[in-house]
């Protein structure tokens, strides 16, 4: 089953790499949780090779495989982002799964203890088919066993619930909530006028928590950079809208200019000795 990744994929990696406390509200936001954002946060291995029945190994790549560390100890999550719908993701969540608590098996006594992660999925566009959950059932000789991989709609949030609620993860992919209207806006300046009016919005808040001190300014260029990559992808076809909200959002997309700056400075610094400093020590 090879699978092939999209600009998205690598939006929604880049953001969990380059800025991974934006994913802590998200954990909250569909698990219930309630980490503060202090908590550690462990990357796991997210490539793995699965026998095939013909005797290949076919390669898997998860979106994110990822412990969370607190108090109450680590909890081990799997994410995966869906633009499009899929009939293989529960499949490939149920192998992806089931290598990932693999990785985190305990073999005491002839006993092997596997714990599987909580599991959920982003999808980027939905419709009324789209389920609000899915579940993986499993009947084993000693029973029954089946867990849930939770499901968030990204298009669901309005931009007052993603900043309340602070989550600042999904605004990339915010313009997915207006791509069935990318026809019109691309004829009509004054319906475009609306679009622009809230990507606006979008950078003067990202300024503004910035200004607070409670997003580094390497976080909201990440942000807008990817934001940018997204919206190059997804209105390839209407220039007049890729123009229009480009000019809000600034800059171009065909390089990663904050993360080129940061790796400059960080390589110029190692060479003169200097101490490696974290993403935020260079901004700040």
């Amino acid at each position: 089953m090879n699978i092939v990744n999209t600009p998205y994929d690598d939006v929604f990696r880049t953001l969990l790499n380059d800025c991974s406390e934006l994913i802590i509200p998200v954990v909250n936001e569909v698990f219930d949780e309630n980490y503060t954002g202090k908590e550690k946060i462990i990357f796991s291995q997210n490539e793995h090779f699965l026998n095939q029945q013909d005797g290949k190994e076919n390669k898997c790549i998860t979106d994110s495989n990822l412990g969370i560390v607190s108090a109450a100890g680590t909890k081990q999550y799997h994410w995966e982002c869906q633009s499009t719908p899929d009939s293989t993701l529960l499949v490939r969540f149920f192998e992806y799964d089931t290598q990932i608590a693999l990785d985190h098996g305990v073999l005491e006594s002839n006993v092997l203890t596997v714990t599987f992660p909580h599991a959920a999925v982003l999808f980027l566009r939905c419709n009324k088919s789209t389920p609000d959950t899915m579940t993986i059932r499993m009947i084993t000789p000693g029973g029954e066993v089946s867990y849930d991989v939770k499901v968030m709609k990204s298009q669901q949030y309005t931009l007052d619930e993603i900043f309340k609620k602070d989550l600042l993860f999904l605004i990339p992919f915010y313009i997915f909530t207006y791509e069935k209207n990318f026809p019109e806006f691309d004829e009509s300046q004054a319906k475009l006028e609306n679009l622009k009016e809230e990507y606006k919005m979008i950078v003067s808040e990202l300024e503004k928590r910035q200004q607070q001190g409670l997003v580094s300014v390497y976080t909201k260029n990440t942000i807008i950079e990817m934001s940018n990559k997204v919206l190059e992808n997804i209105a390839v076809k209407y220039e007049n809208v890729r123009k229009e909200v480009r000019s809000i959002m600034g800059g171009q997309i065909l390089e990663y200019e904050t993360k080129n700056i940061l790796n400059k400075g960080i390589a110029i610094g190692e060479e003169r000795g200097e101490l490696k400093k974290s993403v935020d020590d260079v901004y700040n």
